[in-house]
């Protein structure tokens, strides 16, 4: 009689999946550590196992990143981008972007009751979250109150920015509708590059002398892009 030396197949307590303890590590470490102790690739596994769950999402974290050239490119990526990585399903490829919206919201909500001219870094994350990743230009204006502070964001115009889609008469409509006291306008360059075009500087202009008629206030016109970001008020250009 031959003995065995390893559990049979028909053992009432199979083994468990190698990959369920390495999941109660990486909880572990998130617990005590945050994401700064772990890998970029290992934060976005973490964040797998929540809707993969009988499967080991680490070589599929390795690829995603591998794909789209970092963390942040997987953030900025669509659904359907997403998908089209073999092992992401409808479920992932929403929760990803899900993730990326939340955010927004939150940085939009630590705006609120700030003076929003002394805390221009405030802005300029809200707006590169919010814009630097789109394939296509972006016209957004931030509604402020007599104080800065502000009341609402709003996306006037998508698409190729020309003087011929931005109108000023618009911006200022949506401004008295909101009933703001001054604008922060924010656009965004999908080549990355941030500075502004001789279009972009005549359309601040022209959108600036429109609202001075009404006495509302233009406090910066914000650039991004994926290289960083642009400050009209910085640059003495207001």
């Amino acid at each position: 009689m031959h003995r065995l030396n390893r559990k049979s197949s028909l053992s009432p307590f199979p083994e468990k999946p190698h990959y369920l303890q390495h999941r109660k590590r990486l909880r572990k470490r998130f617990e005590k550590s945050g994401a700064e102790a772990m890998h970029d690739y290992e934060s976005l596994e973490l964040l797998l196992t929540y809707v993969i769950s009988r499967k080991d999402v680490k070589p599929l974290a390795k690829n995603l990143i591998a794909r789209f050239g970092s963390l942040s490119g997987v953030i900025d990526a669509s659904p359907r981008e997403l998908e089209s990585v073999q092992g992401i399903g409808p479920r992932s490829a929403l929760l990803i972007p899900l993730i990326k919206e939340l955010c927004t919201e939150y940085m939009a909500e630590k705006m609120r009751g700030r003076n929003l001219l002394s805390s221009p870094r405030a802005v300029v994350d809200f707006a590169r979250m919010k814009l630097a990743a789109l394939p296509h230009e972006d016209f957004m204006v931030i509604f402020l109150n007599v104080k800065n502070e502000l009341i609402d964001y709003e996306t006037i115009h998508e698409g190729t920015l020309d003087r011929a889609v931005v109108y000023p008469r618009k911006i200022v409509e949506s401004a008295l509708a909101h009933h703001a006291a001054g604008m922060i306008l924010v656009h965004n360059h999908p080549s990355g590059h941030p500075e502004p075009s001789a279009e972009d500087k005549t359309i601040t202009n022209s959108i600036a002398e429109a609202c001075r008629t009404m006495d509302i206030r233009i406090l910066d016109h914000v650039v991004v892009g994926g290289d960083g970001y642009f400050s009209f008020a910085e640059e003495n250009l207001l």
